[in-house]
């Protein structure tokens, strides 16, 4: 426990070129990182060590009892888990030390993505050949974070070669795209994923749900519910809820979600409210 007695969980590594630790502590369904693997240049080599001797095994048992518990009602989806960049970003390093990194051993850093690029072709088969469908190829890519070039060089051919595997076995494969989405649009129409997942539209975000789909007319749209609207009244979420159907039409490949918190003594009624709209005006072709 830390010294307010909350608990943490410690994890400790030990490679024959060193050692690291890292303290997590748990937040409901997530968790905080308090102290990450990596804290100085010397890191580097331990931390490649680590990436370098990761197996995967299939646990394909746990995915097909899952789909067999929803039955018609649901689909199970996968996770391939943070792109090489995104991992090092916020995973290992954190965004302060990661831009420190990058402007002083941009070279070290390169090694652990090309480490953590054959780390993940490891991955791919695996998740391409499970009983789900689909499978998210992380996200959260910040475009004020990462720009435009990095995301086009080193984020984009991830996500397309994890789409070539996954399409040799007729599976799908979507990223959790959650914040602004603007900069990077082209390139996402580009990529070769199948749909745009967590996409949060204005007044959230930087694009609405008709730039969205008139940007990426090929990929299915999987939105997040405004997060900001939330806030506002029965009424103004009624209204959101109409605007969004209105821009989605005809509402194929269209799906509203919920991938963010709401506001704690909500839910009920905001989803309530939603749905009443979406059972209301939603039935495809939604009309424009």
């Amino acid at each position: 426990a830390g010294s307010d007695g909350r608990a943490s969980v410690r994890t400790e590594v030990h490679t024959p070129v060193g050692n690291l630790t890292a303290l997590d502590r748990p937040a409901g369904f997530t968790s905080w990182h308090e102290e990450r693997l990596f804290r100085s240049p010397a890191d580097y080599e331990p931390l490649e060590a680590m990436i370098r001797d990761r197996t995967y095994e299939p646990t394909y048992e746990k995915v097909a009892q899952l789909q067999d518990l929803l039955g018609g009602d649901g689909q199970v989806r996968v996770a391939i888990g943070y792109s090489p960049l995104q991992e090092i970003i916020y995973s290992l390093m954190g965004l302060e030390v990661f831009a420190m990194e990058w402007a002083d051993n941009r070279e070290r850093v390169m090694r652990l993505y090309d480490a953590l690029t054959e780390d993940r072709r490891k991955i791919y088969p695996i998740v391409a050949q499970s009983p789900a469908l689909t499978a998210n190829y992380g996200g959260n890519v910040t475009p004020e974070v990462v720009g435009v070039d990095r995301f086009e060089r080193l984020i984009l051919p991830h996500y397309d070669e994890a789409a070539e595997v996954m399409h040799q076995h007729g599976k799908l494969l979507g990223v959790h795209f959650d914040a602004n989405t603007r900069p990077l649009a082209p390139g996402i129409a580009r990529s070769k994923i199948d749909y745009v997942e967590a996409f949060t539209p204005v007044p959230t975000c930087d694009m609405t749900v008709a730039e969205a789909r008139a940007a990426w007319p090929d990929k299915a749209l999987w939105i997040n519910f405004p997060s900001s609207v939330h806030l506002q009244s029965i009424a103004d979420i009624e209204d959101m809820t109409r605007q969004i159907l209105r821009e989605a039409a005809p509402g194929h490949r269209f799906l509203i979600g919920i991938t963010e918190d709401v506001p704690e003594g909500r839910w009920r009624e905001n989803f309530g409210a939603i749905l009443r709209i979406v059972n209301k005006h939603g039935r495809v072709p939604i009309a424009g």
